[in-house]
């Protein structure tokens, strides 16, 4: 049951605040200031039983994540499917904006992926069923309740997840750092997907032939790459500044 707890204040507000399934909250004894209050004026108006626990109990369920005196049970995360992305696009007017990852294993670097592509209106997310991480109670805290906002998909090929998606028309740049292209070089408009790779091995060499553009950020000092999470963030908000205009 651990695995259905998320942690923290903002995902936990974040969650009752998008009508998430929540069983129960749990707080800290003597945590009732700030966000706090606020979580419990949510629960108690929804009805959601709220238990006051001792913060060992919250330190075991948090598992070191940051839990700030607040946990909450909910219901396990439902996976969208490709089309709820693109129907999702499509209600909105907009070109489908999606980030595909391939092979990122750091909860972490997931989770502020997520936050960032929450922030710049991607419209979806799509994560291989192996070898990936996946929505857990880390990545729930470190895109700070982004996930609740969000659609994610799991799929089983990634590669023929980019055939299908450019058979609907929908052009795929994957960074690389053997790009030809400097990312700002690039017209990101239309419909679009974007590819980020394992923190180690980047884009895999199938995946890989499968981008329609390869695209690169500079490096300009001795470090040769930057953390999946800050490049997906250079190129998602490159995406936004196009479309307010260069």
């Amino acid at each position: 049951m651990e695995n259905d707890y998320i942690v923290g204040r903002n995902p936990v507000l974040e969650a009752l605040k998008n009508n998430r399934e929540v069983e129960k909250i749990l707080i800290s004894k003597g945590q009732l200031k700030g966000s706090v209050n606020k979580i419990v004026g949510i629960a108690k108006d929804k009805k959601i039983p709220i238990q006051y626990v001792d913060k060992k109990r919250l330190d075991l369920i948090s598992k070191g994540n940051t839990h700030q005196g607040v946990a909450a049970l909910v219901t396990p995360y439902t996976y969208a499917s490709i089309d709820d992305i693109l129907n999702k696009a499509k209600n909105l007017e907009e070109d489908p904006f999606i980030i595909v990852l391939d092979e990122i294993k750091d909860p972490h670097n997931l989770g502020s992926i997520i936050r960032t592509a929450e922030c710049g209106g991607v419209h979806g997310i799509i994560i291989p069923k192996r070898r990936s991480a996946t929505v857990t109670q880390t990545v729930v805290k470190s895109s700070a309740g982004a996930v609740e906002h969000i659609l994610i998909a799991k799929v089983t090929n990634i590669t023929d997840t980019l055939k299908e998606l450019k058979e609907k028309g929908l052009w795929v740049y994957g960074a690389d750092i053997d790009g030809e292209e400097y990312y700002f070089q690039k017209d990101f408009n239309g419909p679009k997907v974007l590819v980020i790779g394992n923190e180690g091995k980047g884009i895999s060499r199938l995946v890989k032939e499968n981008c329609d553009f390869l695209i690169k950020i500079p490096m300009l000092g001795k470090i040769s790459s930057l953390n999946a999470s800050n490049a997906a963030s250079i190129l998602i908000y490159e995406v936004v500044r196009g479309r307010y205009g260069k």
